[in-house]
């Protein structure tokens, strides 16, 4: 089955092919970096994350590129509030940023530009706009001007005379026309400022995309992405200011958007207030279960959010992880199954049916709630083997690696805890190693002081240590 993914373009699934035969270049809008990102923004990561994933199962060579906007309103606001420099604010939000990646186990891009960075390329896109009539300066300003383009409005679907009606100017502005947007702003006192043809000033939200993807993916790249909320009026401009800039030449070839996630059927949004931000979660839940759950239903489907909803996330992802651990246990003993073949060619049969249903399901546009079918099956398979058959099989190890392989494409560590205690213990399991090992090459050096000092300590904590010939081993008491 060819992949297909559905088009925000054109309103259907189509059969993807890639601009260059193996390669995919693909552009996602990244965070304004002025918060810690909430956990609507983490579903849209999580989504593209999974969808360059399988692109890379699938043999492809991909460039992923995800931007950092690090001046914007926003950021001049924060920073005044805070009595900082916005610029330096916006860079440690960045370093935040891939702390919580870290946690949601997000591949880092291929390239990570930041707006500030690509002003030049910003610049010259605005004058080759400006020297086509697609654009005007005022007083230091520029907008984009939309009825010089007839093409304007094609991705959202919506007309010229539709946006007009609701459409205001807002107070300060000098447009031509309501939905005129700016590629460039006048500096106000106290702001972060560029040199420009049009005097001191900064870029617009929409023409830092256009630059970063232009530049690093070129012209009619494969697959731009981003959150339902960005289809207008974001991406729209996106494609006004870059085809303009290109004389019609196509921007980018499929547009992808992920449903919002709601809370009380609500989207969650940081204007809303209604937010909860990923570092927020990670306090109750690891980020293996937040993915999980992000992933647990199709991308372009509404996601209602509530502590339920995680915990019941949690529990699937500890039924994959369960056989993997019963797997791990049984490929560890030596014995003798059955020396009857049945079993192995039916465990093995059923590794391979994950595998074809898991890609079957991405195949049909990345349908990652429908693949986890397939993993709980095969989780299902291994479990009733190893009951029956508890000992190392080549069918086993087959079976093994196959749901190991297939997590991993959706994202997942199954080796990590599905949850806050699991991940204690593990890590107090890493501790104790580390102490033993200390207390051993004090035994070795004779320094019988040191020695004692440790267990004795750990005693009054509630851990005794045993020594034994083949080494220490602790409990709890």
């Amino acid at each position: 089955m060819a992949l297909r993914l559905f088009n925000t373009m054109s309103h259907q699934k189509e059969e993807f092919k890639p601009r260059e035969e193996g390669k995919v270049g693909m552009y996602t809008c990244g965070p304004t970096v002025y918060n810690y990102f909430h956990v609507g923004n983490g579903r849209m990561l999580v989504v593209f994350d999974m969808i360059r994933r399988y692109l890379l199962y699938k043999g492809y060579d991909v460039t992923f590129v995800q931007n950092f906007t690090d001046i914007d309103d926003k950021i001049i606001k924060r920073g005044q509030e805070e009595g900082r420099d916005p610029l330096e604010l916006a860079q440690d939000y960045i370093g935040e940023y891939f702390k919580d990646a870290a946690a949601l186990n997000l591949m880092p891009a291929s390239i990570h530009p930041k707006a500030t960075d690509h002003i030049p390329e910003m610049i010259e896109i605005i004058k080759g706009l400006e020297e086509q009539g697609l654009a005007y300066a005022v007083d230091g300003d520029v907008y984009f001007a939309v009825d010089k383009l007839p093409a304007y409005g094609k991705l959202s679907g919506r007309t010229l005379e539709d946006m007009q009606a609701g459409a205001r100017v807002e107070v300060g502005e000098r447009k031509q026309n309501p939905m005129d947007f700016a590629l460039w702003k006048n500096a106000k006192p106290g702001e972060p400022f560029w040199e420009s043809p049009w005097g001191k000033g900064r870029p617009g939200w929409h023409i830092e995309c256009s630059a970063m993807s232009l530049k690093y993916l070129g012209s009619g790249f494969d697959i731009h992405g981003g959150g339902g909320d960005l289809v207008f009026p974001h991406h729209e401009n996106e494609i006004a200011q870059a085809e303009g800039y290109l004389h019609g030449e196509t921007f980018a070839r499929y547009w992808m958007h992920n449903a919002f996630l709601t809370i009380n059927q609500q989207k969650m949004s940081k204007s809303l207030g209604n937010f909860f931000t990923v570092r927020e979660i990670l306090e109750h839940f690891p980020g293996e279960v937040i993915r999980f759950y992000l992933l647990g239903t199709h991308y372009r489907s509404p996601l209602d959010f509530d502590d339920e909803n995680l915990r019941m996330a949690q529990k699937g992802l500890e039924r994959l992880q369960t056989s993997i651990r019963l797997a791990d246990e049984a490929l560890g003993r030596q014995g003798q199954n059955s020396a009857d073949a049945a079993p192995e060619q039916k465990l093995r049969a059923a590794a391979e049916e994950a595998r074809r249903e898991f890609e079957e399901a991405m195949d049909d546009d990345f349908n990652s709630a429908l693949a986890y079918a397939s993993l709980f099956e095969l989780g299902k398979a291994i479990n009733a083997h190893v009951q029956a058959y508890p000992y190392s099989s080549e069918g086993l190890l087959k079976a093994r690696a196959t749901l190991w392989e297939l997590a991993d494409v959706l994202g997942f560590d199954l080796a990590k805890p599905a949850n806050q205690a699991e991940a204690g213990n593990q890590k107090l399991d890493q501790v104790m190693e580390l102490l033993l090992e200390v207390r051993a090459i004090a035994r070795k050096k004779k320094d019988w002081e040191m020695s004692d000092l440790i267990r004795d300590r750990l005693k009054d904590l509630g851990i005794v240590l045993e020594d034994t010939p083949q080494g220490a081993r602790w409990t709890l008491r």
